[in-house]
């Protein structure tokens, strides 16, 4: 009797544990009809997104590497890397819908954690400064969005919420609700404001654009003194 109960509980596990596995699944192909107007049907997100792709190659390697099964996870995530063009390392937690979209030369380290509902565009690399032991890779909160060919490096949180833009250098914590433009990364904070999630990072703040317009104003400033200057210099000259 007692191993009878034994083998139902096993069961029952099993098929909890399975419907789990099927709900995140499923989770992960609605984060992209959510996000993505280009989507268009399951059977064309299933076959051909390789953001897809490597979340789910993903999430077996990282069984694998829990198991300590760590060369098949390696394998694993080496054939996803090879197919997709996105490394995740085995050993990165992430949460549900992650959206990586496009997607090619994505890097994620070992010791990075991802909340959920985050979002990553492509060329994004979240890795570490050095050869350091331990945590040295960075966390992302919920909600964050890293934006197209962004470098967050180190062991650092971006905070729930918050926008890294296009081709920034991360280095330092960021705090939630907030925006993160240039090299390095300069944070825009929005006073505690949530930042709606949405894919519209081309509007971001840029500082080196506002620098050259400063330079711009500069250098019309100084034109106008210059020809004041040459102005008084003929009117000297005639008399």
């Amino acid at each position: 009797m007692l191993f009878k109960k034994t083998i139902l509980k096993k069961y029952d596990y099993r098929i909890r544990e399975g419907t789990d596995v099927f709900k995140r699944l499923k989770e992960d192909i609605e984060v992209i009809f959510e996000q993505d107007p280009a989507a268009r049907s399951y059977l064309e997100v299933i076959l051909t997104y390789s953001g897809l792709h490597a979340i789910w190659a993903h999430r077996l390697a990282h069984a694998l590497f829990k198991k300590k099964l760590y060369f098949l996870a390696r394998v694993v995530s080496q054939i996803s890397r090879f197919f997709t063009g996105i490394e995740i390392h085995p050993g990165a937690k992430i949460g549900r819908k992650l959206f990586i979209d496009h997607g090619m030369g994505v890097v994620i380290g070992e010791t990075c954690e991802i909340g959920d509902n985050v979002t990553i565009f492509q060329g994004v690399t979240l890795g570490g400064t050095g050869k350091e032991k331990g945590k040295r890779h960075p966390t992302i909160k919920d909600n964050a969005l890293i934006a197209t060919g962004a470098k967050v490096l180190g062991s650092i949180t971006i905070g729930e919420n918050s926008k890294v833009g296009a081709g920034s250098v991360v280095l330092h914590e960021v705090p939630p609700n907030s925006t993160v433009v240039g090299i390095p990364g300069r944070v825009k904070i929005q006073d505690g404001v949530r930042i709606n999630k949405d894919l519209n990072h081309s509007d971001l703040p840029d500082p080196i654009a506002d620098r050259f317009k400063d330079l711009e104003q500069e250098i019309a400033k100084l034109n106008n003194e210059l020809e004041e200057l040459k102005k008084e210099r003929s009117l000297v000259n005639g008399h």
